[in-house]
C-alpha cells in the first residue's frame, strides 16, 4: 500500500475522528498519550515546530500553546480542511498543509523541532518518513514521536479480562511479522453506542515494526536516541475514565525523542 492509498482511508476517516475526538471520546489520547508525550518533550518556546500527520490539529494547537511557532501537514485534505476550520476560529498562527510525510514539502533545516503523535505507525516507508523528518530538521533539532507500543501492537492481539470486566493481560503474538497496510475497522469504544451508530467506521491501514527496526531506522537515518517513555495512567485517571484501565497492565505507547546529529553520514 502506498502513501496516496493510505490517504484516501484517512480522508474517509475525518469527519467520524474530528466529531467523536472532538467530543472527548478519544480518551486513550486524552487520557495516557498526550500527557505523557508533553511530560517528555522540552521547552519549544519560540521554536520553528513541524507536526507531522497532524489530523485535525489538536496536539498541534497544544504546541502552539506552548509557544511553538507551528506547521503541520497531513496526508488527508479531509483533515487539513478540519484543522484550517479551527485555526479561523481561534488563530494561532498554525500554517497547516496537504502533505505525505515521505515527501515533505518543506526547504532542508526548515525547523528546531517536529513532532508525530500516533502517526509513524499508520505510514508506508518507514526509513523515508525519517528520512524526511531528519532533512527538515535543523543541525541539534530532535523529532519526538508516539506510536503504538511494537511490544504490544501485534498482528495478533487480544484482551483478556475477567469476570467483572478488568483487563488482567494482553495476548500478543506474530511480533516479527511486519504488517504492510493490514486494514483494521474500528471506532472509539468510549463514545455512546447510539452516537457510533450513526456513523460509519474508521478504517486504519496498519503498518507494524519491530522495535530495533525503529531505533536502527532512526541511526540509518541520522538521529541519536536520547530519551524513551512508555506512558501508563495513574489510578486517579483510571477513575476519572475506566475506560483506559487496560493501559495499566502493559504499556500501549512508546515515545521516542531522537535529536540530528549527523551531517552526510558523519558524526560532527
Amino acid at each position: 500500500m502506498n502513501h496516496e492509498e493510505v490517504g484516501k482511508y484517512w480522508d474517509g476517516n475525518a469527519e467520524t475522528w474530528t466529531k467523536l475526538a472532538r467530543a472527548g471520546y478519544d480518551v486513550y489520547r486524552d487520557y495516557v498519550n498526550t500527557p505523557g508525550f508533553f511530560r517528555m518533550l522540552p521547552d519549544v518556546t519560540g521554536l520553528d515546530g513541524l507536526d507531522i500527520g497532524c489530523g485535525e490539529g489538536h496536539n498541534t494547537r497544544l504546541l502552539a500553546k506552548r509557544g511553538a511557532r507551528m506547521a503541520a501537514v497531513d496526508i488527508s485534505g479531509n483533515f487539513i480542511r478540519e484543522a484550517k476550520v479551527e485555526e479561523e476560529r481561534v488563530p494561532q498562527g498554525i500554517d497547516s498543509r496537504v502533505a505525505g510525510a515521505a515527501a515533505l514539502r518543506f526547504p532542508d533545516s526548515s525547523f528546531d523541532f517536529a513532532a508525530a503523535f500516533m502517526s509513524f505507525m499508520d505510514m508506508p516507508e518507514t526509513d523515508k518518513v525519517l528520512g524526511e523528518a531528519h532533512r527538515v530538521l535543523r543541525q541539534g533539532g530532535f523529532l519526538q514521536f508516539s506510536i503504538t507500543h511494537p511490544s504490544f501492537d501485534t498482528p495478533h492481539r487480544r484482551n483478556l479480562r475477567n469476570e467483572k470486566g478488568i483487563t488482567y493481560a494482553i495476548e500478543v503474538g506474530d511480533y516479527f511479522r511486519n504488517l504492510e497496510g493490514d486494514v483494521a475497522v474500528w471506532s472509539f469504544s468510549a463514545a455512546p453506542a447510539e452516537l457510533r451508530q450513526g456513523l460509519p467506521k474508521l478504517k486504519t491501514p496498519r503498518f507494524t515494526r519491530t522495535i530495533s527496526q525503529w531505533f536502527n531506522m532512526l541511526i540509518d537515518a541520522g538521529f541519536a536516541i536520547e530519551r524513551v517513555g512508555e506512558p501508563r495512567p495513574d489510578d486517579a485517571a483510571v477513575k476519572e475514565c475506566p475506560f483506559v484501565q487496560d493501559a495499566q497492565v502493559v504499556a500501549y505507547f512508546l515515545h521516542v525523542r531522537a535529536r540530528k546529529s549527523k551531517i552526510g553520514g558523519e558524526w560532527d
